[in-house]
């Protein structure tokens, strides 16, 4: 059974994209642990040292991201990715809460490497899920409020095989159905680049995300790295 994939037009469009691609079963999202809260704390020290005075658009890996929303029509400085968003709030507000041990855990990958990590919660899903561009029929429920809406026709998402959101603008904001919450046993994970590069960091980023998750959430894992040639796990 097909878990996630990439539309044609996607890869055609975009043929720098790198995908790393985790299936997830069996895991327990408890609080995080102390150890998991020292690493994270350690690792936010260590990433605002490392960028420094340095402007976040001139991160190879967050210039790429603001090139691709910009290809799709969306302002990248009005609707910032993931990865950018995260890496603002640590540099201008010095820190970022622990929230849970899944969504610690994506974070502290995400901010270590520059690159949008996404911990969609399967309960709700029919997969696969697919990244396209929308059609504008499809449905999402606000992260924040609950309320449900429709994505802009031509905006990148990422959809079920019932054409439920689970998170518009490419790699901005969840579905309120897919975010990981405390009763998440069975996710998709997806850590993705658009920069010269980005395989290695990719790699390097699913090996990190699975030691962790493995020590701290327990469960099985299955990984691929997508891209144009193997566009789906």
């Amino acid at each position: 059974m097909t878990s996630f994939q990439y539309d044609e037009q996607i890869t055609n469009n975009y043929p720098d994209l790198c995908g790393g691609v985790i299936v997830a079963r069996g895991m327990t999202n408890a609080p995080s642990p102390a150890a998991l809260k020292e690493r994270y704390l350690a690792e936010q020290a260590a990433v605002k040292a490392r960028i420094g005075a340095t402007p976040l658009s001139e991160l190879p890996s967050l210039g790429a991201w603001r090139r691709a929303f910009s290809a799709f029509g969306v302002s990248p400085t009005k609707y910032r990715s993931a990865a950018e968003a995260l890496l603002r709030r640590l540099t201008k507000k010095g820190d970022i809460p622990c929230i849970s041990a899944l969504v610690d855990i994506g974070n502290l990958v995400s901010i270590r490497y520059g690159l949008p990590v996404a911990i969609f919660d399967t309960r709700q899903i029919a997969r696969p899920i697919t990244v396209h561009y929308s059609d504008g029929d499809e449905l999402y429920t606000e992260l924040a409020s609950g309320e449900a809406m429709r994505p802009e026709a031509g905006e990148v998402v990422f959809s079920d095989e019932n054409k439920m959101v689970v998170a518009r603008r490419w790699c901005w904001r969840q579905s309120a159905t897919s975010a990981a919450n405390a009763g998440t046993t069975a996710a998709v994970i997806t850590v993705e680049a658009h920069h010269a590069g980005g395989r290695a960091d990719i790699e390097a980023a699913v090996a990190d995300l699975l030691a962790l998750l493995n020590e701290f959430a327990g469960g099985s894992y299955e990984s691929a790295v997508l891209d144009a040639e193997s566009p789906s796990i």
